[in-house]
């Protein structure tokens, strides 16, 4: 049997600081776990910089490991994750981000319990186990808690952690899963999972610990709070 293939999708935009240390983190986890992968950077026309990064990471760990499809400009995160699966040789897709909030030290964890379980989907939680949140103050973690909290009692979608975006997926069930949803944005990722239950898919969770960005600004404004609520709402009456 052929060993599986781990593509990773990494959206970018004004991360020039955070993806030498995430390409390196990638690299000698995964290297030293043995597992074959790839990086596909998918960066949004970023003013920072953050493409020149990318191409000389390329030069230095190879172009069969990390693969360059940029943007022009900002277009989302569901659709940088339709632009970069196109691109994907791998059976499996990882999702994270590329600003060292998520350590891809959970990844070997991710594979060996998606194995164990076969599951279509391993979802990283912040809310079991030894899961937890880092340098957040307490409004950030009250929004997200009570953001789980209330889509949880609404959707019933049989995983702790909705709007995280450290999973893995199989690949043909993430296309299926991206056809289905309608969100774009911060609800994307929990339609991700409320649809992957519609579907009778099955969700594996790790523990993972998500540590706030060191360098850069946080994307998570009361822009996004209201697009979550009306998301969710949205959801709660589409499913």
């Amino acid at each position: 049997m052929a060993q599986n293939k781990y593509s990773i999708l990494l959206p970018t935009y004004n991360e020039r600081e955070n993806l030498p240390l995430i390409i390196w983190l990638i690299n000698k986890t995964l290297s030293e776990s043995g597992i074959d992968f790839e990086v596909i950077i998918i960066d949004d026309g970023s003013p920072d910089g953050t493409l020149d990064v990318a191409k000389q990471l390329q030069k230095i760990f190879g172009e069969k490991k990390i693969i360059l499809r940029p943007r022009e400009k900002k277009l989302g995160l569901g659709t940088a994750y339709i632009h970069g699966i196109k691109h994907a040789t791998g059976n499996y897709i990882i999702i994270m981000d590329a600003d060292l909030s998520h350590h891809p030290k959970f990844i070997p964890q991710f594979i060996k319990k998606q194995k164990e379980g076969n599951y279509d989907i391993i979802s990283g939680t912040r809310y079991i186990g030894d899961g937890g949140v880092y340098g957040w103050d307490l409004r950030r973690k009250l929004i997200s808690r009570g953001a789980n909290f209330l889509a949880r009692v609404l959707l019933r979608p049989g995983a702790s952690d909705l709007t995280g975006s450290f999973r893995l997926y199989k690949k043909e069930i993430l296309e299926k899963l991206i056809a289905a949803c309608g969100s774009k944005g911060y609800v994307f990722q929990m339609e991700m999972i409320v649809r992957a239950r519609q579907f009778g898919y099955a969700v594996g969770e790790v523990p993972i610990t998500f540590v706030d960005r060191f360098y850069g600004e946080s994307k998570l404004g009361g822009n996004e709070v209201i697009q979550y609520a009306t998301g969710l709402l949205r959801l709660f009456a589409t499913t």
